[in-house]
């Protein structure tokens, strides 16, 4: 079946010497795995290259043959062309990441057209401003509402946050968040990523970011802490 859709690259393999494998989470079929031959060779090699970075905004025409092989591209063009993202050290290292995270999540070879709408939207607010401190944070917990793991906002005023059933408790247990961790993390509930405020310190930015990883850890058989996870600490240090 010929498909033209929107793609997001979630992460791209090379394969022998010339090759790539892509995987893409498309805005028409969700997850989909595509080969690339001959990537690294000939005159426009390094602009074939450059389509498959992090998170990059596709729009493509594909061969989709839905048989769990790999798919192969017809044509490839840049949804959005990022303007900053890719000269802003911060930007790029959170758009690894977040590449590495989503990547070890998503895993539905289905539509799910809302999560598509969220990570776009998300991604060209993250191009086009600066104050992007909470940014990861935000669109990592807006991310668990697609993934069917968002916290449950019922009981909001109970001390203690338990992580397994993702609800708020009155007495603390021992998968539960401390206190004050609670108190960080009902803060992040109430933040929307186009109006992230500075709320957050660079030490609670910390503690929210493990909690997050661990979250997503109960949630999410098999997920894999992404590799790129002490640079980030390292520039929001």
């Amino acid at each position: 079946m010929l498909v033209k859709t929107k793609a997001i690259v979630l992460s791209a393999l090379k394969y022998q010497e010339k090759s790539l494998i892509v995987k893409c989470f498309t805005q028409s079929d969700g997850l989909k795995s595509y080969f690339v031959p001959s990537a690294y060779s000939g005159k426009k090699s390094n602009q074939k290259i450059a389509y498959f970075q992090p998170l990059t905004l596709l729009e493509i025409e594909a061969v989709h043959k839905n048989k769990g092989t790999l798919e192969h591209f017809r044509e490839i063009k840049l949804a959005a062309a990022y303007q900053s993202i890719p000269m802003d050290v911060v930007k790029s290292t959170i758009v690894i990441f977040l590449s590495e995270m989503l990547h070890h999540s998503i895993r539905e070879e289905a539509k799910n057209a809302p999560l598509f709408d969220l990570l776009e939207s998300a991604l060209l607010w993250l191009d086009a401003h600066d104050d992007i401190a909470n940014f990861h944070l935000i669109l990592l917990l807006e991310v668990t509402k697609y993934l069917g793991f968002y916290p449950e906002r019922d009981n909001t005023t109970d001390p203690f946050f338990e992580l397994t059933e993702g609800v708020f408790v009155p007495f603390q247990g021992v998968s539960c968040l401390s206190e004050h961790e609670t108190v960080l993390w009902r803060k992040l509930m109430e933040q929307n990523i186009e109006n992230p405020g500075k709320i957050f310190t660079s030490t609670e930015r910390s503690i929210l970011l493990k909690i997050l990883l661990d979250f997503y850890s109960i949630h999410l058989d098999g997920f894999k802490k992404p590799k790129s996870l002490d640079v980030l600490r390292e520039v929001f240090a």
